[in-house]
């Protein structure tokens, strides 16, 4: 019996694949996310002034003593209001991306479409270190997040408290800090080894056990496009997958976000070249992309961000006063 088997026709039979290519979503920036938004600046420096000095009211006949008709006339004390001002300063964020024509003719896919996202992702990413960590941030920029809640003592080492549910919550825990310095924690940001250690964590009982309501939460939205939503006592809590978390020197971020303003002098665009030349700081050409058949896309953004730190009642010592605090790894 003769007939056309299946190892003779495989050179004519496509094999079936794939075409999306699957990745996880490109995570951008948790500080963008979190901290509010200024107006886009016109120039490369803002100015914002800042509450600094609180006025103060005064009774006119204090203490004990009685009422008298001098009390009708008594002199009314003076007081001042100050502000200070701090400054929003546009450093801008750059990167080159090079790739040879031969290479984007032979490709089946849309590389331009598949290097954007990442770019993005990168941007957000180096923004995030150089705020909470000073990562190769501007000279300029204010000191980073997390050395700063260690300057003025809001930072807490795992199990230093007890147990992570009294360094979260408890009366000297992270939470408890950003309050002592009048301030309202409205979300954290987290290194994604703090989920198994929240999984399980419950409010505590009268009698110290935690056995209560599970203080970590996972909110889940309806329909396959609806993002989770996770928790932290009531409050927001996200976990970048962008890489920016350093879990050596920060399990997790709490403060008040409302406290933290960035702004943009120029949002993140993009630019094809075709006929440039690429150099190295040392003036070494890397690339002649007319001679070499080859294009670049380049992506530049300028960015600016700033906590005022105001001052008030709670706490008046500009040095001792911040509005985040750190839980640290044990020796972090």
């Amino acid at each position: 019996m003769s007939f056309i088997p299946r190892s003779g026709v495989e050179a004519l039979m496509p094999e079936e694949f794939q075409r999306d290519i699957i990745q996880n979503a490109p995570e951008q920036s948790a500080v963008m996310s979190l901290a509010t938004r200024a107006p886009n600046m016109s120039r490369q420096q803002r100015r914002i002034p800042v509450l600094s000095v609180l006025p103060t009211a005064y009774f006119l006949n204090p203490g004990p003593a009685e009422r008298t008709d001098a009390s009708d006339v008594a002199l009314k004390r003076l007081t001042q209001q100050m502000w200070e001002n701090k400054y929003l300063d546009a450093e801008e964020l750059a990167v080159i991306v090079v790739i040879p024509e031969a290479v984007l003719e032979d490709s089946d896919y849309d590389i331009w479409a598949e290097v954007r996202p990442r770019l993005l992702e990168a941007f957000g990413k180096a923004f995030d270190q150089a705020v909470f960590y000073g990562t190769n941030a501007p000279a300029v920029w204010p000191d980073a997040i997390v050395p700063s809640s260690i300057a003025c003592g809001n930072y807490v080492a795992l199990g230093s408290l007890g147990d992570i549910y009294d360094d979260i919550m408890g009366e000297d825990g992270v939470i408890a800090k950003v309050e002592e310095d009048g301030f309202m924690v409205n979300g954290h940001v987290s290194a994604i080894t703090m989920r198994g250690k929240l999984r399980g964590l419950r409010e505590k009982a009268a009698d110290g056990s935690n056995t209560g309501q599970p203080i970590f939460k996972a909110l889940y939205k309806e329909g396959v496009q609806g993002a989770t939503r996770y928790e932290l006592d009531g409050e927001q809590m996200i976990f970048p997958r962008n890489g920016s978390i350093d879990p050596s020197q920060s399990l997790m971020i709490s403060g008040d976000w409302s406290q933290l303003v960035y702004a943009m002098r120029k949002d993140i665009t993009w630019k094809l070249l075709t006929e440039a030349v690429i150099q190295d700081s040392s003036g070494n050409i890397l690339i002649n992309l007319a001679q070499q058949d080859a294009v670049a896309l380049r992506a530049v953004m300028r960015v600016a961000w700033q906590v005022p730190n105001p001052i008030n009642h709670l706490q008046p010592d500009d040095d001792e006063r911040y509005p985040f605090a750190v839980l640290g790894g044990v020796g972090s």
